[in-house]
């Protein structure tokens, strides 16, 4: 049974068409993730769905007695209402403190914020988890989220995927995370050019599908093709004053001509030359943190001695508060450590992304900001300058004229990667980068790291994102420390659902005098095993090495694993191939003995 049907539905903005003439519906229980380009009119289908917006033209008609929560991207929340009002609505204590559900929402949501607190007083992401967490609480027949992952990080978002999946309401969501996309939804609607195409299943399901599409329209487009240059050529054989062609052909080639759309405008980035990098990157030496100076925030490192070495692709994980962008700061030499001292190789070249736009002056133009960087540079044997770069990404004509003050979110991220990388960085630090970005833009994003030369450290909350451009994690768990993660993402939520991590609070919290409570803190084990600091940074460095020469031979595998591929009909190269492989097998699996026994030592 359907909840919502649309019929003929058509809404413009301006002289901009968002829908047009959209019939669909949704069903009880179904659960549809919305993907599309940023303006391109996901949040205004919502709106329609929600009955928040009437449409310019047809109908939207919702099943009697229909129940609709609403996370919009903004939210209406009353400044001089606390917490507890707003969430809880009333119930009394003994009624919400009793139902496991509420709790739970509570606890993963908001366990930070204290209830009594008014929510004027609260920062943007506690507003929008306070909101997100009224939602759920509430009952509904239909939940419509607009990027609800937004200010969650990655343990939150998993909780979420699991709450919306065991829900009985439907639920409409917009989101570029698609890692919840694919966690959540049955299936998949993609806002483009006014139509709503929909697709079966979650994130994968439909990029397959939607490449089968393409497939089969390109094959009617080669077909199209040749017959519109069989018919070009036609046009122009014989002298130009020839007039005995026949008229009808004469109008069926310049009917092709005339519906030959431009070529698409997506975004691109250019693979930028990397600077030599040598030994050193980053070495960190006893390096103690906090995230609001010496003893004023909480604790980020605890005398902690890490390396980052070339050609490094890292993912940095934690909790929100845990200092993650504090380590990009540290790095980026714009904050001091409290103590120890962080080592820079002398040709490190470094880009530093930052969560904030406001580096970028409002009153420029878009071509002026980037020509103040570079005017021209040289990528193979092509010069490009600074308008053609930015054609290439999407920023065309007179667009390049535009005000950046005047740029969407998305737009200036654009804007600010391509400042960064035209400065020729071989050192690349991204502070949630996939912010305000829409698929199709982190598409062509992840493609250029693939291809990046250098040392790479990330932080981000969208999960595919950071498993897709990085080669492994490493995790602020709230001991002070940097703690490698060969499971990855997986690992992480593991440590914490077992609560082998601390959060920040705790790791920040002063031990009260004589205090024998088990705390998480309290009954931690000491970091590294009691290593002095020299001996803890010795084998910091043999990890790295053992980590490198794994990477090495998962290349040798790799290729000796094409080449039996390729030699299968040759028995005696096969033998010598296999022999080859065998032995690279051998030294991994030594390697790895090495690596765990190392790791162990380190308290890893």
């Amino acid at each position: 049974m359907n909840l919502v049907n649309l019929e003929s539905v058509s809404h413009a903005y301006g002289p901009k068409p968002l829908l047009n003439d959209v019939s669909m519906g949704v069903e009880a229980g179904e659960r549809i993730g919305v993907v599309g380009r940023n303006g391109g009119g996901k949040s205004t289908l919502l709106s329609v769905i929600a009955g928040e917006v009437k449409p310019d033209s047809g109908r939207v008609t919702h099943t009697r007695g229909l129940r609709v929560g609403v996370l919009a991207q903004r939210d209406e929340l009353d400044p001089g209402m606390p917490v507890r009002d707003i969430v809880l609505a009333g119930r009394a204590e003994h009624e919400w403190a009793g139902d496991q559900a509420i709790r739970e929402i509570l606890g993963n949501l908001i366990g930070d914020i204290d209830l009594g607190s008014l929510a004027g007083e609260l920062s943007g992401g506690e507003r929008r988890r306070t909101a997100l967490a009224k939602l759920l609480i509430d009952e509904h027949d239909l939940i419509m989220l607009d990027e609800p992952t937004n200010h969650l990080d990655i343990e939150a978002i998993a909780w979420l995927a699991g709450h919306l999946a065991g829900r009985k309401s439907a639920v409409v969501v917009v989101t570029h995370d698609r890692w919840f996309l694919d966690a959540v939804s049955t299936r998949t609607w993609e806002v483009v050019d006014g139509r709503v195409e929909r697709y079966e299943g979650g994130y994968a399901a439909y990029v397959l599908a939607k490449a089968e599409r393409a497939r089969i329209a390109q094959a009617a487009e080669d077909r199209r093709q040749n017959l519109m240059r069989k018919e070009i050529a036609w046009l122009r054989r014989g002298p130009p004053a020839r007039t005995s062609k026949p008229k009808f052909r004469i109008d069926a080639a310049q009917a092709l001509i005339a519906n030959e759309p431009p070529p698409r405008e997506s975004v691109e980035l250019v693979k930028f030359a990397t600077a030599r990098l040598g030994k050193t990157v980053y070495d960190l030496e006893d390096v103690t943190l906090h995230a609001g100076g010496p003893d004023a925030g909480p604790l980020v490192l605890d005398r902690s001695t890490w390396q980052f070495g070339p050609g490094d692709r890292i993912g940095l994980i934690g909790v929100n508060g845990s200092g993650k962008s504090s380590v990009l700061r540290l790095l980026a030499d714009t904050v001091k450590p409290d103590s120890g001292r962080v080592v820079r190789g002398k040709t490190v070249r470094l880009a530093h992304l930052s969560q904030e736009l406001t580096e970028l002056d409002p009153n420029r133009r878009v071509l002026e900001t980037v020509e103040s960087v570079r005017k021209y540079i040289q990528v193979g044997k092509k010069e490009w300058t600074a308008s053609q770069l930015l054609e290439r990404l999407g920023f065309k004509g007179e667009a390049q004229w535009k005000v950046v003050g005047e740029l969407s979110g998305g737009e200036r991220r654009r804007l600010q990667l391509l400042r960064l990388l035209m400065d020729d960085p071989n050192v690349l630090l991204l502070d949630e980068p996939t912010n305000d970005l829409d698929i199709e833009t982190l598409n062509e994003l992840e493609d250029l790291l693939d291809g990046w030369p250098g040392t790479l450290i990330l932080v981000s909350h969208d999960r595919y994102f950071l498993e897709r451009v990085a080669d492994r994690c490493v995790a602020l768990l709230g001991d002070g420390k940097l703690s490698m993660l060969p499971g990855g993402v997986d690992e992480y939520l593991q440590r914490r659902a077992a609560g082998t991590a601390l959060t920040a609070r705790v790791a920040s919290a002063p031990a009260s005098a004589g205090t024998t409570s088990a705390t998480p803190e309290s009954t931690s084990p000491a970091p590294a095993g009691g290593l002095s600091a020299k001996k803890e940074r010795e084998h910091r460095k043999e990890l790295n090495r053992l980590e490198r020469q794994l990477d090495k031979l998962a290349q040798q595998e790799a290729r000796l694993h094409a080449a039996m591929a390729d030699a299968a009909a040759d028995y005696g190269r096969l033998g010598t191939l296999d022999g080859e492989l065998r032995a690279v097998l051998a030294q991994k699996d030594e390697i790895e003995s090495e690596w765990l026994d190392m790791a162990d030592r380190l308290g890893e």
